[in-house]
């Protein structure tokens, strides 16, 4: 009989399970949006700070989140806990999407969910780099929700940085397919919702896709780290383009003494489409660089410690180079419209 587990544990496995998250995510919003439950479940109301003029539902967890969960629990059954700390989450955050929650209550789930899992799986490591670990998966969760706000962005970088995981994780000198299956599952939904959500976006993400996406990207990492399928700073390589956007803009708002948690457009992305790229434009840019950090994240693995923080350096000063010229567009492009007569 032929041995559908190690079948199922291989290239070819991977690559069904992602197409088959693809289509049954782009099902269930295809028939939310074709019913119009999309829009009694959530819906985003621009704002003066929103990049959209148009009402839009936000529903994307609703495909992603489900598709995900049950691929997860059925295929990598060892990622149970995983999985229902991320359910929780989404629960949470489907709230704050319907009604509005406190930030303390949105925080309070964010570290609940973090702290479980870290004390569920420990890694062989003193107790204050756990806390470091903790403290970056919170960020990596908030992060991935500020930067969801721009067509195609969020999902693309589900989509680029979840295939990198699943990648790495079949290629690596200590393997996991395992994981390899439950970030091909994240991979497949994201491209279902980005059917949907590459501009014109008829879904946002929302809350309940974004927290959930955010832990997941830190779980995963902290999974395959602690299982030594990866180094520690790969995790930070496959995500970096949302990395350093948040955390930059959060250090400048900081420094202004700014109410760091208020909505606001000054992101990277969000100055890219208001300088008159739009979103398309910069959806488009942003994969090309996730692209070619998850490509020198994979080509950095398996090298010696020198040239693995020799291919860290050289995306560092490249993401900063490209923060800069995002910099000097942005304020030309407010010179321009300050010269410009008032009516």
């Amino acid at each position: 009989m032929p041995d559908y587990d190690n079948w199922l544990h291989s290239w070819p496995g991977v690559l069904l399970l992602a197409v088959a998250s693809a289509l049954a995510c782009a099902a269930i919003l295809g028939a939310l949006l074709k019913t119009g439950l999309a829009w009694r479940l959530a819906t985003d109301i621009p704002n003066d700070r929103s990049l959209h003029v148009r009402p839009t539902p936000r529903v994307g967890g609703w495909g992603i989140v489900p598709v995900c969960l049950v691929a997860i629990v059925l295929a990598v059954p060892s990622l149970w806990l995983v999985a229902a700390c991320a359910f929780f989450l989404a629960a949470v955050s489907q709230l704050d999407d319907r009604r509005g929650l406190p930030a303390r209550v949105r925080f309070a789930a964010h570290f609940v969910a973090v702290v479980v899992l870290i004390v569920a799986y420990p890694a062989t490591a003193p107790w204050w780099v756990l806390a470091c670990i903790a403290f970056l998966m919170l960020w990596l969760v908030n992060l991935y929700n500020f930067m969801d706000g721009s067509d195609g962005l969020a999902g693309g970088m589900a989509l680029f940085g979840f295939g990198g995981y699943a990648l790495a994780s079949l290629m690596s000198v200590h393997p996991a397919p395992e994981l390899a299956l439950a970030c091909a599952a994240v991979v497949g939904a994201a491209a279902g919702f980005l059917y949907f959500n590459f501009h014109p976006a008829r879904i946002f993400l929302g809350d309940a896709g974004s927290i959930p996406l955010g832990f997941l990207a830190g779980a995963f990492g902290y999974w395959g780290w602690r299982s030594g399928t990866w180094p520690d700073w790969f995790p930070a390589m496959a995500f970096a383009p949302f990395i350093g956007d948040a955390s930059v803009t959060l250090a400048r708002r900081l420094a202004r003494g700014e109410k760091v948690w208020q909505a606001h457009r000054e992101h990277y992305y969000q100055r890219m489409v208001r300088s008159g790229m739009g979103h398309a434009r910069t959806a488009l840019c942003w994969y090309a660089v996730m692209f070619t950090g998850v490509i020198l994240a994979l080509s950095a693995l398996g090298r010696t410690a020198a040239i693995q923080w020799s291919f860290i350096a050289v995306w560092v000063v490249v993401l900063v180079l490209i923060g800069a010229a995002i910099d000097s567009r942005w304020r030309r492009f407010q010179a321009t419209v300050s010269e410009q007569p008032k009516v």
